[in-house]
């Protein structure tokens, strides 16, 4: 029954992916069903077979490693504010956003990072049939950041058409940057965290070869990388990087003080009036969603809340949710809410990346802005597409 679920799944996105679809006659068919194959034998790697299962664990001990060092930085400076067995949210989660954003500074100044991108992002062309851009966008949206990877493109942006925009803009908002993974790997099983990352970049090229296909044009089709850090002094990056880092882990608790507040300002309004809060009844409209992918009945309805938390928040809100839940759902639920949830896929995400669209040209920074609500409904289908095929293996 789960696996009649799962092809049930998939043309139901497929039929959303083409409400919204421009140019029909472009997309290439061969290409999409090319990378469902792929990304199912990389879910199957990853969350069953054993070198798959030890490279996964090896991805999680690494990260928890650099949260430990994280936590010596931390603690030095923010020791004294924590009682013995207590757990702080900005000291423990956000905090090492900071180190992490270092190391990524450090790679980037010694060109490292670049040929990274570069490397797979050949890699995922030939396998995506998406144009050299597209890919390596995917890869530097993955390891940089939503924001941050737009300036590897700031002498070249103003070329950019609408739909190589909307693309970039997607991709952005489908994945989520390296600078937070161990974040997130304080929250929920960091299994999850590192399958959904690998998922979600086959699931946007998915989607996005569905609702916006074009064929990139070969010319401008070259790699520009950001060589900011290089311009700078060792000393100067890591002031640089510690900073933005510090400035995303201030933002990210700043939302979530604003969020957490307005949600429960509105569960208690509809409480007080309907007898039910806002999540639950939000939950209905993920509520086919989360039986397509194969969740218990019983678990149904808390997990499609938690999956509405984050379209009108964000992940970390919706994380924090989850682990709440953690003893009241199946280990199959959390697997699969926990891989939706690990994406940039949210309202506030549009003028994130609007931001820092406009920054580089104020035109295609409002073209983003117009087509925001488009943004989020595309990488939303990311989302349930990665959860979908997760499920299909847990």
């Amino acid at each position: 029954m789960h696996i009649l679920q799962f092809v049930f799944g998939l043309l139901v996105v497929f039929l959303l992916t083409q409400l919204v679809a421009r140019d029909r006659k472009n997309i290439k068919i061969r290409y999409v069903l090319q990378l469902i194959v792929v990304e199912m034998a990389l879910a199957y790697f990853l969350l069953h077979s054993s070198y798959g299962l030890t490279l996964v664990g090896g991805v999680a001990g690494v990260f928890d490693k650099l949260m430990s060092y994280a936590g010596e930085g931390t603690n030095f400076v923010f020791g004294g504010l924590l009682n013995q067995g207590e757990f702080s949210f900005f000291l423990k989660v956000l905090m090492p956003i900071v180190y992490i954003s270092v190391l990524i500074g450090i790679l980037q100044h010694i060109r490292v990072l670049p040929w990274v991108i570069r490397g797979i992002g050949w890699v995922l062309a030939k396998i995506s049939g998406m144009g050299k851009i597209e890919s390596f966008n995917a890869v530097g949206s993955m390891i940089v950041g939503q924001s941050e990877n737009f300036i590897a493109y700031k002498n070249i942006i103003g070329s950019f058409s609408e739909k190589r925009m909307y693309t970039l803009a997607a991709t952005a908002m489908s994945t989520v940057s390296m600078s937070i993974v161990g974040s997130y790997m304080q929250i929920i099983q960091p299994r999850f965290v590192v399958t959904a990352l690998i998922l979600n970049l086959f699931s946007t090229f998915i989607i996005l070869s569905l609702i916006n296909p074009y064929d990139a044009s070969q010319d401008d089709d070259e790699l520009i990388s950001a060589e900011a850090a290089h311009r700078m002094s060792f000393f100067e990056m890591l002031g640089d990087y510690i900073m933005a880092g510090f400035k995303i882990a201030v933002i990210v608790g700043a939302m979530l003080i604003g969020f957490i507040a307005l949600i429960t300002t509105v569960n208690h309004i509809f409480d007080a009036i309907f007898g039910v809060n806002f999540q639950y009844v939000l939950g209905y409209v993920f509520y086919p969603f989360a039986w397509l992918m194969g969740i218990p009945a019983a678990d149904i309805m808390p997990a499609s809340s938690i999956m509405a938390t984050k379209l009108v928040t964000n992940e970390f809100v919706a994380m924090m949710e989850l682990k709440k839940l953690t003893a009241q759902l199946s280990e199959y639920t959390i697997g699969v809410i926990s891989i939706f949830l690990v994406s940039f896929a949210n309202f506030s995400s549009i003028g994130i990346i609007a931001g820092a669209v406009k920054g580089l040209d104020e035109e295609r920074g409002n073209m983003v802005s117009r087509f925001g609500l488009k943004l989020v409904y595309g990488s939303t289908l990311v989302s349930i597409l990665s959860a979908l095929i997760g499920g299909l293996v847990l």
